[in-house]
């Protein structure tokens, strides 16, 4: 996982990722992991979401994605995220990509030089699902409650506390509820994935003016 290249190479590199998805099932089996990232994008940018936000929400699946020859490729550096994206490519491919993948994508991302923001809402997906698992009755259908199922029970309310704090909460909860309505929006045409090509450039150019 190099940042050797340009934005415009790693972006390229992300969307070939995205464009695999079209030959692979979303949980559920009723849309295809690029339709799904797709309608996420969508409903996030029609409900005046930032860009950091759209693009957790395009990307936010990436880690299902993801070839065992990349989660297992690179060389050990000084860099923390990508060491533990290499520490945790093992649990991610054992589990079948449950276990991880939000944490294994985020990571990832991280690697190639997005933005903090834009990893920690994907990164935080699992959680905030678990939280509205706990806070609204009824929540989920069949496709939810098995996801909550293999990563973990609802949030406990001294857990649920603690992420009321976190300073992006009300992101990442929203994007949890896009992530499960983009599920089932099989009725809207969305606009295609290279609609956030710049979108995603931007997005890598920040995090570099950033690092200096």
């Amino acid at each position: 996982m190099s940042t050797n290249k340009t934005p415009e190479q790693r972006v390229s590199k992300v969307f070939e990722l995205l464009q695999t998805g079209s030959r692979k099932e979303y949980i559920g089996g009723k849309i295809t992991q690029l339709d799904h990232a797709l309608q996420a994008a969508y409903l996030s940018k029609n409900e005046g979401a930032d860009e950091e936000t759209i693009l957790a929400a395009l990307l936010l699946n990436i880690g299902h994605l993801i070839p065992s020859t990349e989660q297992h490729s690179g060389t050990r550096d000084k860099n923390e995220a990508t060491n533990r994206a290499f520490d945790i490519a093992g649990n991610y491919s054992a589990s079948g990509g449950y276990n991880y993948y939000a944490e294994f994508g985020a990571n990832y991302l991280r690697t190639l030089g997005f933005s903090n923001k834009t990893c920690e809402l994907i990164e935080s997906n699992v959680m905030a699902k678990r939280y509205l698992l706990a806070k609204e009755p009824g929540y989920g259908d069949g496709a939810v409650l098995l996801f909550i199922t293999l990563k973990g029970d609802p949030l406990l309310p001294t857990e649920m506390r603690e992420f009321e704090k976190d300073s992006l909460f009300k992101q990442k909860v929203q994007l949890a509820k896009w992530d499960d309505a983009a599920a089932k929006a099989t009725g809207v045409k969305p606009p295609v994935l290279d609609t956030y090509r710049d979108m995603a450039i931007r997005n890598l150019l920040m995090s570099m003016k950033m690092l200096y």
